[in-house]
């Protein structure tokens, strides 16, 4: 497995190297945005870990470029207490986060956590599911919209998948994440939010006028067929 580590942080840049390698990770460092981009490029990682404060650009604007590159896993490094940091970051597609200062413990249980839900292999056999435009091909792990083939990651189509097989029922946050993110550590309720946000953009005519995934007002979510 190869990471990526992004930090303008020398000392830290090197204790995460180091740290990494002994958990027998293949890395890649870069201390500005320019270079993370361009070893990215070059090396396909199978993670990164990206610091927001960085020179140049920021590591929001990285992870949105790499995000629409590719779904590679995103963990992000924020200040500590900077909470909109961590809103934003999950927001624009980053996968989890860690705030400074930080045990390599924690970070490695997040590494490790991330990637195996990256890993987890697609269902065998399945049904189709159709809702309007809308199809899931569960066996194919596909997703289209009429006849656009729909970039889903693989949370976002677990969820859609979820709430397509219970038409109609509303589910709480609590309820998504134990059904859909299981017994994974360091998942926050703000984060089903996040991923429905992502399906929304990707899913939906009119975004801001959700037909399929809707809102319910201080109980969750249902989808509508």
């Amino acid at each position: 497995m190869k990471i990526l580590v992004v930090d303008d942080e020398q000392p830290l840049l090197d204790a995460l190297q180091y740290a990494l390698e002994r958990e027998g990770f293949e890395v890649v460092t870069a201390t500005d945005s320019e270079d993370a981009l361009r070893l990215f490029g070059e090396h396909n990682p199978n993670l990164v870990i990206l610091d927001v404060m960085l020179p140049t650009r920021s590591g929001f604007e990285v992870c949105q470029i790499l995000r629409k590159r590719s779904n590679v896993p995103i963990i992000m490094l924020t200040a500590k207490g900077a909470e909109v940091d961590r809103v934003v970051g999950l927001e624009i597609g980053a996968d989890d986060y860690v705030t400074k200062p930080f045990s390599m413990r924690e970070l490695m249980a997040r590494i490790k956590s991330v990637l195996r839900r990256a890993s987890a292999p697609a269902p065998v056999a399945g049904p189709i599911l159709k809702a309007g435009e809308l199809t899931l091909d569960v066996s194919r792990y596909e997703a289209r919209l009429g006849d656009t083939p729909l970039s889903l990651s693989p949370k976002e189509f677990e969820l859609l998948r979820f709430l397509m097989e219970h038409p109609g029922q509303v589910f709480s946050r609590q309820t998504l994440l134990d059904r859909v993110w299981g017994e994974e550590k360091y998942i926050e309720e703000r984060t089903v939010d996040v991923h429905i946000h992502w399906l929304r953009e990707k899913i939906e005519p009119n975004p801001r006028k959700p037909k399929y995934l809707l809102t319910v007002r201080g109980v969750g979510y249902k989808f509508r067929g």
